[in-house]
């Protein structure tokens, strides 16, 4: 659409929660048209204009940009020496690990071969009902359930179906990672996306921090008679049926020392997580997958919000347009002698004051203002005062 078309109202209907800005174009014009577009000529290539959207993502993604999130950890899928990538626990779909957990509803893709840069996926476009594969072996246990629309497929499983079941290869769409967004859009509305999944990068969401695991056990009879148990239970009586038993103070005393005894006796895994390669190490490691000895776990983590969520915030708007500001000042900078016609000259000394006076702001508002992280953040606890 061209900028000096007038756009309908719609176009512009937008609100906090349910904003019309959803990808680089859309956030672009606003900036553009900030600036006093189309009316007057802003100086600026549209890849300047995408470079500096890209930096503000990526600003807010590392100080705001994230959701709480809990991930199911099963001890098969840990390597020794190596660790576990989040990516294995974003999909929960292990041929090896998974193949007699009937009652785990996964979505059925297949990420067994791990997705490089440049790669390209098949993302389906409608859902496929399972009983088009219950008669072809290599298929019918892996795709059970079907096909979502918006499952995303290695290449090498995706070339397995379609040579069983050519007949649907149109239901696919083709992409090469690292695009802006994938074919531009949603299929459609009704489209449900994979939470674990960024379809703008064609990438699984990165974690940036584990902040907790929390190892469960299935077998033995440590699942009810534990000392955590009883100790509820006698609190509970104590204050049901009259002041007798274990209270309050005596429950938070013994179990500060049941943490103590974990410190110091190695119960409890200790854990270290590399946001860059996303990998998560565990000490003591758990044993190998051929094992008899396997258990799974919640970990609690942290992870980056799809760009396309991001972009929505206006603090990304407020900051790419601090810095197209200080682009369009070092862009007219070079034509400062010029004298426009009516006499005017360009205004580069006000534009990238405007631009370091909005991005200093901008840049402490969201590292030490009263509420770091866009109050993103968790709320404090407690208050010392």
């Amino acid at each position: 659409m061209s900028k000096c078309e007038i756009a309908p109202i719609s176009g512009f209907q937008s609100t906090n929660l349910n904003s019309r800005v959803d990808n680089f174009n859309r956030l672009g014009d606003r900036i553009l048209r900030s600036l006093g577009y189309p009316f007057t000529n802003v100086e600026i290539h549209r890849d300047q204009l995408y470079e500096n959207i890209s930096i503000a993502v990526e600003y807010f993604s590392k100080f705001a940009g994230y959701t709480k999130e809990y991930l199911i950890f099963d001890s098969n899928l840990y390597k020794k020496d190596y660790g576990i990538k989040i990516d294995d626990l974003f999909t929960l779909q292990n041929s090896e690990t998974f193949a007699e957990q009937k009652e785990l509803k996964t979505p059925n893709k297949d990420f067994t071969k791990s997705i490089n840069t440049q790669e390209t996926v098949f993302a389906a476009i409608s859902t496929i009902p399972g009983s088009l594969f219950s008669s072809i072996s290599s298929l019918s246990s892996a795709l059970e359930d079907g096909i979502s629309a918006n499952d995303i497929f290695a290449e090498d499983f995706y070339s397995e179906i379609v040579s069983e079941v050519s007949s649907i290869s149109d239901l696919f769409i083709p992409q090469v990672k690292n695009n802006i967004t994938r074919q531009g859009s949603i299929v459609s509305e009704t489209d449900q996306l994979i939470n674990s999944f960024d379809y703008d990068v064609m990438d699984y969401r990165k974690v940036i921090a584990v902040t907790d695991f929390e190892e469960g056990s299935s077998t033995g009879i440590n699942t009810l008679f534990t000392i955590e148990q009883t100790l509820a239970q006698q609190t509970y009586f104590s204050y049901a049926m009259g002041n007798y038993g274990f209270d309050l103070v005596s429950w938070y005393t013994l179990k500060n020392w049941l943490e103590t005894r974990e410190k110091l006796l190695a119960t409890k895994r200790s854990y270290a997580f590399d946001e860059r390669t996303q990998i998560l190490r565990m000490f003591p490691q758990p044993k190998a997958s051929n094992s008899n000895v396997r258990f799974y776990g919640v970990i609690s983590c942290y992870v980056e919000r799809p760009i396309r969520d991001i972009l929505k915030e206006l603090w990304v708007y407020q900051y790419a347009l601090a810095l197209t500001k200080m682009s369009v000042a070092n862009i007219r900078g070079k034509y400062g002698n010029v004298t426009l016609f009516g006499g005017g000259s360009l205004n580069a000394s006000e534009f990238m004051s405007q631009g370091l006076a909005d991005k200093e702001k901008l840049e402490q508002q969201l590292m030490t203002g009263s509420a770091p992280g866009q109050g993103d953040s968790d709320p404090p606890l407690f208050f010392v005062g």
